[in-house]
Formats: structure tokens, C-alpha cells, sequence
């Protein structure tokens, strides 16, 4: 076997990294939200980031490997699967030992409820049910969410009630944004425009979410709890929220829709950081 040929046999980009983008807000966005809010970056700091990159990625090959084995992808794929297996499970094993070694080991058990809710994955992924899971998308978001106590934690340098509530701050956006996604990809099976009590009902739940997350973080900053400006960062994914609820999407493609909340997202991440600091 030729040296182009192991080559191209092992590095298959769809093996290698997630199909999804958008996933990646969800790791990203906590992730640095709590090394900002922490205030101090550490080799410790950067071992957690390798870390969650490579636990998110193992994700991928893992996933190809179980539709290999189930009959829904080509077998040909199994031997890129195998090797990036490898290569992501050796770079997380050797992070968590530095992390151990660096005594921030108590950080690790935010990993635990990976596990279960990865096992729920596989097993749709197996039954070719694993789309359109907007209640495993939620919960999935809520362990990457995990990563905001984890980098806040590091850098304080023990674990920090403050961490938790930079956890359910994380997770309740990203969990508003997976609905509000879920919306736009539900408008745009639309054949003719709505009126607009239809265009509410179908938005009850985005609005809800959104409503409550604006809410909420405007009464306990009000309490001295939180920052006063951390409200604003909710505002904007209302206001996309509210924007998208009077103007559905009919017809839309989701790559648009897609890279739409990407950039609200990431407007979000950046307006956080700076309201929190």
C-alpha cells in the first residue's frame, strides 16, 4: 500500500471533525466565557481547552464507526475512524493526566454526565433516530455547558459556587438557541406565509425560552447578583428570536438559517464576556 494511499484511507475530514459547525458554538461559547470570567489563564487553562477539543472531536469518528457497524455508512470508513479514535482518546487521556497532575483533577467529574448522554447518542445513532432529538440536542448542550465551571474553576483555582451559575447561564442560551434553530428549520417547511397568530403559536417555545433567560438575568442583576449589563447578551437572541417569529423562514435554505445563529451566537459570546467583565 502506497504512502497516498494510507493517506487518504486515514485523513477523511468527515471522519476527522463534526459535520455539525454550529456544535461547535456550544463547546466554544461556554468554554470561553468561563476562562474570561476566571480573569487568569494558566498552562492549566490550556490544558482544559485540549482537553475539551478533544473529548468534543472523539465525538465524530465515534459516531462514523457506529454507522459503519450498523450498515449505514460503508465500511471503508472504519479504518479513519479507528485511527482518530486513537488519536483523540490518547490526546484526552494525556490532558487529564497533566489536569491530575497540575491538581485540578476535581474538575474532571464535570466529565461524568458525558457519558450517559454520549451512550444515548450512539444508540439513536444506531436506530437512524438520532435526527431532529431536539430534547438530546438540549441536554447535549448542558454537558458542553459543563465547560464553563470547569475553565472558571481553573482559573480561580478551586471550585467556586460562581462556576455553577455560569453553568445554567451557558446552558439555558445554548438550550434557547437549539429551540429557536429548531423554529427556523420548521418555518421553512412552509408553504405559504402564516398569519401571525400561527407565526406565535408555532414560536411559543422560542419565545419562552429567550423570554425567560431575559428575564431572569434582568431580576438577578437588578439584586446585585450578576453584572447589570449581563441582560444585554440575552436581548439579542430575544430580539433574533422575536425577529424570526414575525418573519419565518419559509423556503430558506439551513445552511442559511445555520450560519445566521452562528453569528448571533457568537454575538452573544463576545457581548457576555464583555458585560461580565
Amino acid at each position: 500500500m502506497t504512502t497516498s494511499t494510507v493517506f487518504s484511507s486515514l485523513f477523511r475530514r468527515h471522519v476527522a471533525v463534526p459535520g455539525e459547525h454550529g456544535a461547535w458554538v456550544f463547546l466554544l461559547s461556554p468554554l470561553l466565557i468561563g476562562l474570561f470570567a476566571g480573569g487568569r489563564w494558566s498552562l492549566a487553562s490550556v490544558v482544559l481547552v485540549v482537553a475539551a477539543l478533544a473529548a468534543f472531536l472523539l465525538r465524530q469518528p465515534v459516531t462514523i464507526a457506529v454507522k459503519a457497524y450498523s450498515g449505514r455508512r460503508s465500511r471503508d470508513d472504519l479504518p479513519a475512524a479507528r485511527f482518530w479514535m486513537v488519536v483523540y482518546g490518547l490526546i484526552a487521556l494525556a490532558s487529564t493526566a497533566a489536569l491530575i497532575s497540575l491538581g485540578f483533577g476535581f474538575v474532571l467529574w464535570l466529565a461524568l454526565p458525558g457519558a450517559p448522554v454520549f451512550i444515548w447518542h450512539l444508540y439513536l445513532v444506531s436506530r437512524r433516530e438520532e435526527r431532529r432529538q431536539i430534547g438530546v440536542e438540549v441536554v447535549g448542550s448542558g454537558v458542553l455547558a459543563l465547560s464553563a465551571p470547569a475553565a472558571y474553576w481553573i482559573s480561580v483555582g478551586r471550585a467556586d459556587p460562581l462556576g455553577w451559575w455560569l453553568f445554567g447561564l451557558t446552558w439555558f442560551q445554548s438550550a434557547a438557541s437549539i429551540v429557536y434553530a429548531y423554529l427556523r428549520l420548521e418555518q421553512r417547511e412552509l408553504r405559504a406565509m402564516p398569519a401571525v397568530p400561527t407565526r406565535l403559536r408555532m414560536a411559543r417555545r422560542a419565545l419562552l425560552y429567550t423570554t425567560f433567560n431575559v428575564l431572569a438575568t434582568t431580576v438577578l442583576s437588578a439584586l446585585g447578583v450578576f453584572p447589570a449589563l449581563l441582560p444585554v447578551p440575552y436581548l439579542v437572541q430575544w430580539l433574533e428570536t422575536l425577529w424570526g417569529t414575525l418573519s419565518p423562514a419559509v423556503g430558506v435554505k439551513p445552511t442559511v438559517i445555520g450560519v445566521r445563529q452562528l453569528v448571533v451566537s457568537t454575538v452573544f459570546t463576545l457581548l457576555f464576556i464583555l458585560a461580565w467583565r
